[in-house]
């Protein structure tokens, strides 16, 4: 393969740019007080950055907090993985992907782990990406083609107040990117 083929194949797509001021007022928080419970969640304006923050709380049969940016059509089939450029608070979250606009429909979801005050870029391939009903499994297979939203998720019980800051998220090649030879550790 010619390297001017693989060039054209690392191809990135930016889903969310904190340093456009408008960002974060294109996500909604959908938290457990949907089903009665008492956890809350915002995904805050920084400077060039956003921030999902909130508390997690099992009261009344709860235990997550969830943010959903407004839902805008894209195609990813010429991607293989989700980078998402963050610095958290040692908790794990998901990314969630959607490829319907049922706001109660099935979601593909993939896990990340962050550090305490560390910026990282978390790489989630799209084969990873399970499919996820009210919680539970559920069948399907990602249409990558189609993918018409995104969010953020945290949940498995981890109780407390969270805060995960964002620069981006990109839909990239990470395969064609590796074999170009892109570095893939960056730092802010």
């Amino acid at each position: 393969m010619s390297r001017d083929l693989r060039a054209s194949r690392a191809k990135m797509i930016v889903l969310a740019n904190f340093d456009d001021p408008c960002e974060s007022a294109r996500w909604r928080s959908v938290d457990d007080v949907v089903m009665g419970g008492q956890s809350s969640s915002a995904m805050l304006a920084g400077d060039k950055l956003g921030a999902f923050a909130g508390e997690v709380s099992l009261a009344r049969g709860g235990g997550f907090a969830a943010v959903r940016r407004s839902n805008q059509l894209v195609d990813l089939s010429v991607c293989d993985a989700i980078e998402v450029r963050v610095r958290g608070d040692g908790k794990r979250y998901k990314l969630n992907l959607r490829t319907s606009d049922d706001p109660d429909g099935v979601v593909y979801q993939a896990a990340f782990d962050t550090q305490p005050g560390t910026w990282l870029t978390a790489q989630l391939l799209l084969v990873d990406f399970a499919p996820r009903f009210r919680g539970r499994p559920a069948s399907g297979t990602l249409d990558s083609a189609h993918v018409s939203g995104l969010g953020l998720l945290i949940s498995d019980r981890q109780v407390g107040p969270f805060l995960l800051e964002l620069a981006t998220v990109t839909a990239t090649n990470l395969l064609a990117a590796s074999a170009l030879g892109v570095n893939e550790a960056v730092s802010r």
